[in-house]
């Protein structure tokens, strides 16, 4: 973002000096202020590792167990502290290692910039050893790539990368150099890049836009917003508040806009999407006004199109013009940051409250509480919940743990229950649904918030995805907490077979290694909850440790997440059980 870029260091290294590609690589990272980056070292990268060596106490690099793990722990420190995320890895299997994490960014709007070593130059186009066309296959799921050839093309393409990445919408930037680039001298010299031609990343704001906004919201009965991560990655959150207290707008999220808001505010009535809150959900078909602040409408939160909000006038305040109109018509679009915007349109809303409207909300929480929350947060039957082990996640954190959660069902559960107090602390895999996800982006979230307890909640699973990265934990002494809810399934997957496939569990069912043994083996601290009455004292237990802590809690083996709206419904079909 425009405001995120001002506070990036921007040091100037005008004066030139006669070094290599590989060092030059280095000297880039350091303009940017960086100090940190994750990585996997091999045959066609060695000479930047070789240049890092020499600069270890300038610039941290993680030893990461995977090249995936990297791309995670890379989003999971961008997630947590706004800066750019940096992995590095070596050509072929370790470049195209980094494609999963790569494209998870790019749809979850994650600045970060990879770099992958590549054969020589003469080389190229020969299927040498360990190469691959890696700027064609991560031209799909990058904002930006390159391959540099000639060392003299670092400076300016490094510079460009990092603006590019952090600039506007933010996303992934991935560069590739060729090994002869590595290697050759050059005269370095080095300027931070400000402007791209052609590349406009925020939008001119029309106020006359703002205005129409302005009067929509001043002559709406029902009003409701839906806020996503664009509130966050524009560092919109003071300004987002004032809005909805002055206009007295109910405020719902999507799963990646979590902690925007305080999770106790009186206007924030919930989540929305497949898993999300009855009431925003059914009355999204019943609000005269939907206002949408940094979302793009993803398919989890629309359900049906054609059944989506037709009663109702649409704002959409967006930095990305190729968002708008794009799944859902709207009425005014609000181009810009929306720190911009929201602070623009601030004193052309009227003070008001929707009390009755708002009161709508409260009557359909209380539904929703007798149906479902109760039995996820306190249940009467024999076996645990996901829930409740939220619950005293909940109680043990008050609120202040940066989550991160992986995919499946206790991710959902994860979402709709955890408090939050700050922002940035609802760290998941929204648009792609990256299973493994959660442990290394917890390493990388710690690392960037280290005074912050960081809570990893994951399926048996999604944990063995990429559980390798205890390793990681292992080397760096990262005090990451690690909580994996075990139901010996694929647990989402199997929810859908019982509901949509006549309980056909076709290969979802887990048989699962001593979770406990193996973190020990790593010399992380574990335990394991089978029993209710266990489970408080060991998440307290857990919290309190100075050190990572492994808990594995058995919970029902066939317990589903609801409310639930089925592939293909309106919002309005949810179901509660």
């Amino acid at each position: 973002m425009e405001t995120r870029a001002k506070k990036v260091k921007e040091q100037s290294v005008k004066t030139s000096v006669t070094i290599s590609g590989a060092e030059a690589v280095i000297k880039c990272l350091l303009a940017e202020g960086v100090d940190l980056l994750y990585g996997y070292p091999g045959g066609a990268i060695m000479p930047v590792y070789d240049e890092l060596f020499k600069y270890q106490d300038k610039l941290h690099h993680v030893l990461t167990r995977h090249e995936q793990g990297a791309t995670h722990s890379a989003q999971g420190y961008a997630r947590a502290t706004g800066k750019v995320g940096v992995a590095m890895a070596t050509s072929g299997p370790g470049a195209t290692n980094l494609i999963t994490g790569i494209a998870d960014a790019q749809i979850d709007s994650t600045p970060m910039v990879c770099i992958t070593g590549q054969v020589a130059e003469h080389l190229l186009g020969t299927d040498a050893f360990q190469e691959t066309d890696i700027i064609g296959i991560s031209t799909p799921v990058t904002k930006w790539n390159y391959q540099i050839t000639k060392a003299s093309e670092i400076p300016e393409v490094f510079a460009k990368a990092f603006y590019i990445a952090r600039s506007g919408r933010p996303g992934p930037v991935l560069i590739d150099i060729t090994k002869n680039a590595q290697f050759e001298q050059f005269e370095f010299s080095y300027e931070p890049c400000t402007s791209v031609r052609s590349y406009k990343p925020v939008p001119t704001m029309d106020i006359e836009a703002v205005k129409s906004a302005a009067a929509l919201i001043n002559s709406a009965k029902k009003p409701l917003v839906v806020w996503g991560q664009g509130v966050i990655l524009g560092e919109a959150e003071e300004e987002f508040k004032a809005v909805v207290e002055k206009a007295g707008l109910p405020s719902a999220w999507t799963i990646l806009g979590a902690s925007a808001l305080p999770t106790s505010h009186t206007l924030n009535v919930g989540m929305v999407g497949m898993h999300g809150n009855y009431g925003p959900n059914r009355l999204t078909n019943e609000c005269d006004l939907l206002i949408a602040i940094g979302m793009r409408f993803d398919d989890r939160v629309t359900g049906d199109l054609n059944r989506y909000a037709k009663q109702a006038k649409v704002i959409h305040f967006e930095i990305d013009p190729a968002e708008v109109d794009k799944n859902v018509k709207t009425d005014v679009a609000v181009l810009g940051n929306a720190k911009e915007t929201l602070a623009a349109l601030l004193p052309f809303i009227e003070e008001k409250e929707h009390s009755a409207w708002l009161q709508e909300f409260r009557d359909h929480d209380a539904i929703e509480f007798d149906k479902v929350i109760k039995n996820d947060l306190y249940p009467t039957k024999e076996g645990l919940t996901m829930g409740e082990v939220m619950r005293e996640i909940n109680a043990a954190s008050e609120g202040n743990a940066i989550i991160v959660s992986d995919v499946g069902q206790h991710q959902m559960i994860a979402c709709r229950y955890a408090d939050f107090k700050q922002t940035k602390s609802n760290i998941t895999s929204g648009g792609l649904g990256t299973m493994g996800f959660a442990l290394p982006a917890a390493i990388g979230a710690k690392m960037g918030m280290p005074e912050r307890e960081v809570v990893a909640v994951i399926g048996d699973g999604g944990y063995q995805m990429t559980i390798q990265e205890l390793g990681t934990i292992l080397q760096t002494k990262t005090a990451v907490k690690i909580v994996v809810l075990n139901n010996d399934y694929l647990g989402m997957v199997r929810q859908w077979q019982q509901l949509f496939f006549d309980k056909r569990y076709a290969s979802t069912t887990m048989v699962n290694p001593d979770f406990v043994t193996i973190a020990k083996g790593y010399s992380v601290e574990a335990k394991r909850v089978t029993k209710r009455e266990d489970l408080a004292d060991a998440v307290k237990e857990m919290m309190e440790s100075k050190d990572a802590y492994f808990l594995e809690v058995c919970v029902e083996k066939e317990d589903n997440v609801f409310p639930m709206i089925p592939t293909g419904s309106s919002v309005s079909d949810i179901r509660l059980s």
